[in-house]
């Protein structure tokens, strides 16, 4: 009996060992993820995890744990080196935060400006964008700003509308996710003579400013509420951004203003940011806007844009959940305030499905992952949707916990077989991989 009682011990002690082992796999796994800024690695949306679980209950997949301390507002997180970065605001402080990226524990929090005022819920609503051991963020009243990612300390900043003559095309403060690029950090004060500014990562020094001229009459002056993401179009390096005025295009080398489109834009907020693929720009916003493909062209004097097709916001408008590109395909939420599922051949703008108003409400915001598109609703609805143009196959949904109070517009995030799902003072870190 003794022996048989040492066996059960060692066995035990054994089976923990390994355990503990597996935990400290995942662990690792996750921790190695990288998130490094808005809508990922590539701006895009597109997660590169595969072998995920889909088959999840009405409750969702297994919570691994909730971390408070963000404040209020709607920035998304970004991943790296271990750790989990975001903004938020609270006692009227607007605030970078870092927590660890495996339990969620607190590691600091900067103040980098006043809160949005009597505003109260709407906050913050930039990305921090890390690279190497930097932070680089957009405050809502235009502080750029770069912090130490160890410590959170503040190494320089500027102001849009001090430095730049900044301002926005209306009224809720700037919302830009800042690109670093190289030795660049390219961010859209807005100003007349400065729309898009190019600085020196390292000391905030000016490289170019760019003037953007008027264009169309849709929009108004001013940035928008969307962020920079880089082409390759035609030969050509450039920065394509949805500004006030509509989308445009300048030349990432000097800061030459290429090409502007102004039929998506609108008056109130343009928002989502552009997906570009190839030689093209896919762009749409709300508020009856719609949405279009461009095709950029080298001309003998630069670039030009050249819209291959147009879709009236009755067919197709993103409000401000963004979309995904998959293949031949389009994937995300239409309508304005609403995020109808649907999927959209790319090459021609033919709507291929659309699953009406979805097992949620309100806007979606999107992010792609193994085979199936994300849609994390207004009204705080998780939904997976399998990204196929062979009709909408929703898979499963849940309701995220204590998102009833306030919008649920934070854009969620799957890295190292986890999901992450920002809900103003709460981070909830669930596992994709069991």
């Amino acid at each position: 009996m003794r022996f048989r009682s040492l066996s059960v011990v060692a066995l035990a002690l054994v089976l923990v060992g390994v355990a503990a082992a597996a935990d400290r796999a995942v662990s690792t796994d996750s921790a190695t993820a990288l998130w490094p800024q808005w809508r990922g690695p590539h701006r895009d949306a597109i997660a590169s995890d595969t072998g995920l679980n889909h088959a999840w209950g009405e409750k969702g997949p297994p919570l691994l744990w909730k971390a408070s301390g963000f404040g209020g507002g709607f920035s998304s997180i970004s991943i790296a080196d271990g750790k989990i970065f975001s903004m938020g605001d609270r006692d009227n402080e607007e605030f970078v935060v870092a927590v660890d990226q495996l339990d969620g524990h607190n590691l600091w929090t900067t103040k980098i400006s006043k809160a949005w005022g009597d505003k109260g819920y709407l906050g913050p609503r930039c990305t921090p964008t890390i690279d190497g051991k930097r932070a680089y963020v957009v405050s809502v009243y235009g502080d750029v700003v770069c912090l130490d990612t160890d410590k959170g300390a503040v190494l320089w900043q500027k102001n849009f509308a001090k430095d730049f003559g900044g301002k926005m095309m209306s009224g809720w403060g700037f919302s830009e996710s800042p690109l670093v690029d190289g030795q660049k950090l390219v961010c859209t004060p807005g100003g007349p003579e400065a729309g898009i500014v190019a600085l020196d990562k390292n000391t905030g020094a000016e490289i170019w400013r760019s003037k953007i001229p008027e264009f169309g009459d849709g929009g108004k002056d001013g940035a928008a509420y969307s962020s920079i993401v880089i082409s390759e179009a035609c030969g050509v390096k450039q920065y394509v951004q949805l500004m006030g005025r509509g989308v445009v295009g300048v030349e990432a080398a000097t800061g030459k203003y290429l090409w502007g489109y102004g039929k998506v834009a609108n008056k109130t907020a343009n928002i989502p940011t552009p997906i570009v693929h190839g030689d093209y720009v896919f762009c749409s916003t709300g508020y009856g806007a719609g949405a279009a493909l461009l095709k950029l062209n080298r001309t003998p004097t630069g670039v030009e844009a050249e819209e291959v097709w147009f879709l009236e916001a009755k067919k197709l408008q993103n409000h401000h959940g963004g979309m995904v590109m998959v293949g031949k395909y389009l994937y995300g939420g239409t309508g304005h305030n609403a995020g109808f599922p649907v999927c959209v051949e790319w090459e021609t703008g033919n709507i291929v499905w659309n699953g009406g108003r979805g097992p949620g409400s309100g806007s979606a915001a999107v992010v792609y992952a193994d085979g199936y598109f994300y849609l994390r609703y207004q009204n705080g609805i998780f939904a997976e949707i399998e990204a196929t143009p062979d009709g909408y196959k929703l898979r499963g949904s849940f309701e995220i916990p204590e998102s009833k109070e306030k919008p649920s517009w934070a854009h969620p995030v799957v890295a190292g077989g986890r999901l992450y799902l920002r809900e103003q003072d709460n981070l909830f870190c669930y596992d994709l991989k069991s």
